[in-house]
């Protein structure tokens, strides 16, 4: 049988997930038959009111909601969910530090979840799943209230916006799946989706505030209600700290408002507009030996970072029968990246004067975003051979605008300042893209139990660039434009076993299109390919889900992700060469489990409530064909058969929550495995740290939490307990070339009341 590999995991790949369904199914066998005597029991004590406890279990949205975790419902808002993998993360039912948007915390319950750690702050979540990079969430179709919030959707998707945890209801994450429903991604959806205002008052007031480690501040400050067929919401936040390391500081404001008016019983139209701004020191990366000796230093202390970023929408719900409904959607996004630094290598001090202490010029890159877009949605319910049908689809117009402008010539000061020495930036380019998009997908009834879900889209995607890549001549690029058609198709399924349990499975086509990185040459004698092409391939998911009352909850299933056209540079005739280099192939196992154990045992609720969930990743990702032309008579130096850059072998999350009469512990662990950070799978660092492998890592986490009258809430924890040295990427760029630690250990305390 085959090993997942040759490196250093102690299980076969498909051993770990016979154990762990083994171990299910004996948990279903044992639940089930105590269900019984549970039942037998409740009706020989139904006579004695002291002794019967009824409980309900409550859904708010989608299924199965234990422990914090739901799965979407069949249709929602237009889009269909049926046989697709999905989580659903409700922030109010899990205890975790909000404060920082600690990622490894918040979706711990989320197999395979991987998470970059470089940035204490919690401004830009990075997150990815199946072997794909973290690098700002840009594999997953990042969006809030279910529009888009990234730089652009097709030639820039990084999400330098990320919401205050505060802030947010729930997140939703969709695998592979989504790409009928949105499109350009392989990771899926990441859904942010902001609170409401209270349906039964007029006014309700949330604030916490909360104290931490190195300076951390952070308020949170939220209004909203209903008042006749008006509700709202708005909050205001702000975040600041010194950071961990040093030159880490940041401080970083976001507002939000949202009004919602019910016309009639079947029309409501609302608004929402949401404002970010922040300033971020980079602290830079280190050299293995500087990062051995204290991961808490810096080299660059005149790196900044900042991203003001606008975000909007307009939306109409019509139910213009009971069976079909209609959702348009109109967004917007007006954003700016702006860094300013030295980001030579970290071998190179930011000094030209050793003596005088006289400071290099820093380099000053600034984009801005102008992104428009309209998407409708409509689902209609029908009767199909005795059965209820759903056709959900709808269509999509998108218009990017970006400006890039990089390499000026700024200040030798130290603050954020990105005024220019030099009035002509060293590149500037525009790019556009228009994008039309036409999607369905179906849900068929084929028995009572079985539903087949087919699905196509298809999306003409127009770009076009100008600009130069230096101000000399020679560096003048001229004007072109590109045209695609994109089909893709998929099919899922899912059969009820019970009431609370079915399998699901689903192929779906992915794809990714060429970003405006790609398209633009690095230097004045790169040549980029023509025929360069964006990246293809498909998802397929196979698992079995779902809940035992409300002490148990489960996902256990394999996957498979194939990533073709993957780009890169080759070197040709002594020249750089940009085209697509290979593809890469992921497939693995994704668990989670959580039990109610004192539950299951007793229906007393005086001994409190006990959650253990154990949520776990295997993954083999490697690349599978190598396409370079250059090295084409010798395999040696081939990349076939080499583990994927940032993908580690397994991703292993553990925790206990115990609950008794408000007050409320949570201990989780994360485990990861290592990784490489290049295709080629450098083992030694290189000398300027951008390149070699990373070792794997535990962390251990605390947190408590206890609710007072339902109204006032305290809340504390230590974060990496026992003070872990890891991280958990290298950078080759900003914010400064090098290994770029983790950090070590934080405590923090909240305070929020609720009136």
């Amino acid at each position: 049988m085959k090993f997942i590999n040759h490196r250093n995991v102690l299980c076969t790949f498909y051993s770990p997930f016979v154990c762990t369904v083994v171990m299910l199914f004996s948990v279903l066998f044992v639940s089930s038959t105590y269900s019984k005597t549970k039942k037998n029991k409740a009706n020989v004590l139904k006579s004695d009111s002291t002794k019967v406890v009824i409980t309900k279990e409550i859904i708010i949205d989608g299924k199965y909601s234990i422990g914090g975790i739901e799965r979407m419902p069949d249709v929602k808002n237009g889009i269909i969910y049926a046989g697709k993998k999905s989580e659903v993360i409700q922030l109010e039912k899990i205890n975790a530090d909000m404060s920082t948007n600690n990622a490894r915390q918040i979706f711990a319950k989320v197999p395979g979840m991987s998470v970059w750690e470089s940035d204490g702050s919690g401004i830009q979540v990075g997150v990815a799943a199946r072997g794909l990079s973290p690098n700002r969430s840009w594999e997953f179709n990042v969006r809030q209230n279910g529009y888009d919030i990234s730089s652009e959707a097709f030639g820039y998707p990084e999400a330098y916006y990320t919401p205050p945890m505060e802030a947010l209801e729930r997140i939703e994450v969709v695998r592979g799946a989504a790409s009928l429903q949105y499109g350009t991604q392989f990771g899926g959806l990441l859904n942010y989706q902001i609170k409401k205002g209270a349906t039964d008052r007029t006014m309700s007031f949330e604030t916490q505030q909360t104290v931490g480690s190195y300076g951390l501040f952070n308020s949170y400050n939220a209004i909203g209600g209903t008042y006749k067929d008006v509700s709202y919401y708005a909050y205001l936040h702000h975040r600041s700290a010194d950071g961990w390391r040093d030159n880490s500081r940041y401080s970083v404001l976001t507002g939000y408002m949202s009004a919602h008016y019910k016309i009639s019983h079947d029309i409501t139209i609302g608004a929402d507009y949401t404002s970010m701004d922040y300033q971020s020191q980079q602290a830079g990366g280190l050299t293995d030996v500087k990062f051995s000796e204290n991961p808490q230093q810096s080299f660059r202390e005149r790196n900044w970072f900042g991203t003001p970023w606008n975000v909007a929408s307009l939306y109409l719900n019509y139910t213009i029968t009971p069976t079909i409904q209609l959702r348009v959607t109109a967004f917007g996004t007006f954003a700016e990246r702006n860094s300013v630094g030295f980001t030579q290598a970290i071998t190179t001090k930011d000094t030209i004067n050793h003596t005088t202490h006289e400071y290099n010029t820093r380099q000053v890159d600034r984009d801005t975003y102008e992104n428009y877009g309209v998407e409708a949605r409509t689902s209609i319910q029908y009767d199909l051979f005795g059965n209820t049908s759903t056709l959900a689809g709808g269509i999509r117009v998108y218009k990017g605008n970006t400006e890039r402008n990089q390499l000026g010539v700024g200040t030798t000061g130290d603050e954020f300042d990105l005024s220019l020495t030099n009035p002509t930036y060293g590149r500037m380019l525009k790019f556009s893209t228009m994008n039309y998009a036409l999607f369905a997908e179906n849900i068929f009834f084929i028995t009572k139990n079985l539903k087949i879900v087919p699905g196509v889209r298809f999306d003409n995607v127009h770009n076009t660039i100008e600009g130069y890549i230096n101000s000399t001549p020679t560096g003048q690029l001229t004007p072109a434009s590109r045209d695609r058609n994109i089909f893709l198709y998929g099919i899922g399924s899912e059969y009820q076993l019970t009431e609370k349990t079915n399998l699901y499975g689903n192929y779906s086509r992915s794809y990714r299109p060429v970003t405006y990185s790609e398209l633009t040459p690095s230097a004045t004698t790169e040549i980029i390919d023509p025929n360069l092409t964006d990246a293809s391939g498909y998802n397929i998911d196979f698992g079995y889900r779902g809940a035992i009352d409300d002490y148990l909850n489960f996902d256990i299933g394999v996957f498979s992700l194939r990533y073709n056209n993957r780009i890169g540079t080759i070197t040709q005739n002594n020249t750089p060469f940009k085209t697509n280099i290979g593809d890469s192939e992921s497939k693995g196992i994704e668990s989670y489990i959580e039990v109610s154990p004192l539950k299951f045992i007793s229906d007393r609720t005086d001994i409190g409530v006990l959650n253990i969930f154990a949520s776990n990743s295997f993954i083999d990702a490697e690349y599978k064909e190598w396409n370079n032309p250059a090295i084409a008579d010798d395999p040696t130096k081939s990349i076939a058969g080499k583990q994927v850059e940032n993908s580690p072998d397994f991703i292993h999350r553990f925790g206990a929550t115990y609950s008794y009469s408000g007050f409320s512990a949570t201990m989780q662990v994360s485990s990861v495995g290592e990784v490489f950070t290049d295709a080629a799978n450098t083992e030694a660092a290189n000398a300027a740290a951008t390149s070699g492998k990373l070792p794997g890592y535990s962390v251990m986490d605390l947190t408590l939490s206890y609710i007072l009258n339902e109204r006032y809430t305290f809340k504390a924890g230590v974060n990496n307990l026992t003070d872990e040295l890891y991280a958990t990427r290298r950078a080759g760029g900003y914010p400064g070339p090098g290994i770029l630690p983790a950090s070590g250990r934080t405590m923090y305390l909240t305070i929020g009341i609720n009136y």
